[in-house]
């Protein structure tokens, strides 16, 4: 049963990290990859929220593994990150890392807090 859930969760988490990482990137600085930054941090306040509110089992699988997991990207970051090192934008490679870490803590501490709250 968890695997099923896992894959549904998936199955909606990948598809709306493209449509959405698209459509927010198209609207910014191209330099920049706020597209990825933008899934990985909603990805993060989801599952702060989620485990904050002490869920587990079926919705955490469905959930925090699966449309968590397949929303936001880990390899794109450190992909998109060593684009920006390979064309020498050092400084936006460095705001990457930095952006990435402190708003997907953020975002988790903060969803942890809203999810203890709430739940």
């Amino acid at each position: 049963m968890s695997l099923a859930l896992i894959a549904l969760g998936g199955a909606v988490g990948a598809p709306l990290r493209f449509v959405l990482g698209r459509a927010i990137q198209g609207r910014r600085a191209r330099d920049f990859p706020w597209g990825t930054l933008a899934v990985n941090v909603l990805g993060c306040l989801v599952l702060g929220v989620l485990v904050g509110a002490g869920a587990g089992g079926s919705a955490l699988a469905l959930v925090g593994v699966g449309f968590c997991g397949a929303l936001t990207t880990f390899s794109t970051f450190g992909y998109e990150t060593y684009r920006l090192i390979e064309r020498r934008s050092f400084l936006l490679a460095g705001a990457n890392v930095g952006a990435s870490l402190v708003a997907t803590m953020a975002a988790v501490a903060g969803g942890y807090l809203v999810g203890a709250w709430v739940g």
